[in-house]
């Protein structure tokens, strides 16, 4: 298939403001990458460089039981410094 052949739903350039933020909670480390976009709807980009996984991180889904540990692959401990740090963002 070349590129001509290729249907794009949206191909855009936005100017993104991205944060590196490395420290040290009381039961681990964490390695973020968070990105901020309008195209997101005011959720952040947040990635976790040491286990590669990121997921788009609003308030709303702060408040949802255990998704912090499903999309990070992490423990409840580890999860609830996370939050403590993502609250503080948004």
């Amino acid at each position: 298939m070349s590129n001509e052949e290729w249907m794009f739903l949206y191909d855009d350039v936005e100017d993104t403001r991205t944060r590196f933020v490395s420290f040290v909670g009381e039961t681990s480390r964490f390695d973020l990458g968070i990105t901020s976009t309008r195209r997101f709807y005011g959720k952040l980009l947040v990635f976790n460089i040491q286990s590669n996984r990121y997921a788009l991180i609003g308030s709303d889904d702060l408040e949802e039981p255990g998704y912090l540990e499903h999309v990070y692959g992490m423990s409840e401990e580890e999860a609830s410094e996370l939050k403590e740090y993502l609250h503080s963002l948004l």
